[in-house]
């Protein structure tokens, strides 16, 4: 029987951003992954300090891009790859009455570091934008396919993953630890997105879920090495590709994409875009949302070497990094968790 620190069920930025705590902290571990939750693949991977739609600041926001940030920059030494891309992001004003509100909101201390003084002109013939652009500061895209993929196959060679489906009844309790076929762990961390609907152990903690779709299209004279947030977001990905999202369904909890969805965002973004442009692939995914919009992470009440560490919603390239400081910091330090995360706060 093989001896571990920690089992980890998923593998997506709530598992590897966890990963990375245990990696620091000279923890073993064996991931357990079988690809059947597509969230972190499909997100569109921005990290966005600003909520635009009223223009207020994220949750936590400074706090959550002191950890995200460098935590990117040293998983892609490691890897030798690419996943944080700098990319300024320009909300498109309807009318004066944005703009205005726009400068109000400049003048929060919580916003000042974000949102950028000097308007943006127009000076794309494709896009529809009279009004113009707020700048949003510290903002970018993370590759979060490219980031998954690669972390995959960096816990393989280091024989720490595992691609297959975790049997929850498979769960054995022995003298305070946990066995699991031919594993021995003291803990178990389950990140395993909407999947957790199907965990016996924490399918009752109130996760929504949030179907999103997203659309690649590759538009030659569009041009642009901003993202727009419209009705929809366009984000650049190079070669004349750019992604459009996302739609929110909270009905339909399925990973395949619709033509209903589709339609939507042609729709909107004909709104602004006026150029031709081609789609070349739509994704879909669910997201791990809650109703009051903060994450789920804690210990089970009754197992209490089993954990969950879920629920991060639409904001998970920002927000994995920190909820997983702090649930390793309450596993191993007995630190309490703030109430606002704590999966025991709707109880």
């Amino acid at each position: 029987m093989k001896d571990v620190d920690y089992i980890i069920v998923g593998c997506g930025l709530a598992s590897i951003s966890f990963c990375e705590q245990l990696r620091v902290n000279n923890k073993s571990f064996i991931v357990f992954n079988d690809d059947s939750q597509k969230s972190s693949i499909v997100a569109a991977g921005l990290y966005n300090p600003v909520i635009l739609k009223r223009f207020s600041e994220v949750w936590k926001a400074k706090e959550q891009l002191a950890l995200a940030l460098p935590l990117y920059s040293k998983i892609e030494s490691e890897l030798n790859i690419k996943i944080d891309y700098k990319l300024p992001i320009l909300r498109r004003f309807t009318s004066i009455e944005e703009q205005n509100k726009w400068f109000t909101a400049s003048d929060k201390p919580s916003l000042e570091p974000y949102l950028s003084l000097q308007l943006v002109k127009n000076d794309n013939p494709e896009i529809d934008a009279p009004y113009g652009f707020g700048e949003v500061l510290h903002a970018g895209r993370l590759d979060t396919e490219m980031l998954i993929t690669n972390y995959k196959n960096f816990l393989k060679k280091n024989n720490c993953l595992e691609e297959r489906s975790f049997i929850h009844n498979g769960i054995q309790f022995i003298d305070n630890a946990i066995h699991y076929e031919n594993l021995k762990a003291k803990h178990i961390v389950f990140a395993e997105g909407f999947g957790v609907k199907h965990n016996p152990y924490f399918n009752t903690i109130p996760l929504t879920g949030s179907k999103g779709e997203i659309l690649t299209i590759k538009a030659p004279k569009l041009k642009i090495d901003y993202a727009i947030k419209s009705s929809v977001f366009v984000i650049p990905l190079g070669d004349d590709l750019y992604n459009v999202g996302s739609t929110y369904n909270n009905d339909d909890k399925s990973n395949t994409p619709t033509e209903a969805a589709k339609e939507e965002l042609i729709s909107k973004l004909k709104t602004f875009i006026t150029c031709d442009f081609q789609v070349v692939n739509h994704i879909a995914g669910v997201r791990p949302t809650v109703k009051d919009r903060r994450p789920l992470v804690g210990r089970h009440p009754k197992h209490h070497n089993l954990y969950v560490l879920n629920g991060l919603g639409t904001r998970g390239v920002m927000i994995a990094p920190y909820v997983a400081d702090k649930l390793f910091k309450f596993i191993e330090h007995n630190e309490s968790l703030d109430a606002e995360i704590d999966v025991n706060r709707f109880e």
